[in-house]
């Protein structure tokens, strides 16, 4: 899963700004996103849980910080605005959903082992939602011919992301505090 979505995120950031697409590339720092928490996860699997916490908190750290860089592309976009290709957009979003409809099979059974795998599991499904959105995107951008689709699934993306990140959080953050009263095991 980590190198289906390191690639992923190369291959997807290189065709969103080739193609000027703020879904794309929002899509694709999610990638990124999905990439690094699967890194620490694998780092804490077999840890403690208030370094599996710790590890939540930073996957937490890494999406909010995604989801803010994508609302200001969002931005940048509306102030010199220019339709994306949706043909470019079209063809990766479904490589981008075939490749995060394999990783969330591998991690089904996985999702409520523990707060670990819940975060893990919470970032392929939101994937799952954002690959599906781009192609929306981009068909809407290939039926008005406007760039205005591209940038309104960026922003809902971006907001997406960052509500996700904020349940990460919460949760990540009452585990710590539970984590805090038992003995650590290194």
């Amino acid at each position: 899963m980590f190198g289906i979505n390191t690639a992923m995120f190369v291959v997807e950031l290189v065709t969103g700004m080739l193609a000027g697409s703020v879904s794309l590339v929002a899509d694709s720092l999610d990638m990124l996103g999905d990439a690094l928490a699967y890194g620490l996860s694998l780092y804490v699997v077999r840890r403690s849980a208030h370094w599996k916490a710790r590890s939540a908190l930073v996957k937490g750290a890494i999406m909010a910080a995604l989801g803010l860089a994508t609302l200001g592309q969002a931005a940048y976009k509306i102030s010199f605005p220019n339709p994306p290709s949706f043909e470019a957009m079209g063809l990766m979003g479904l490589a981008a959903l075939a490749a995060n409809a394999v990783c969330l099979g591998l991690l089904w059974h996985h999702r409520s082992d523990d707060i670990n795998m819940a975060s893990v599991w919470t970032c392929s499904r939101n994937d799952i939602v954002a690959n599906a959105s781009v192609l929306v995107a981009a068909a809407c951008v290939w039926f008005w011919r406007v760039g205005w689709p591209d940038i309104t699934i960026g922003v809902a993306l971006a907001m997406f992301v960052l509500r996700s990140t904020f349940r990460v959080l919460r949760r990540a953050r009452s585990e710590l505090r539970a984590a805090a009263l038992v003995p650590q095991r290194f």
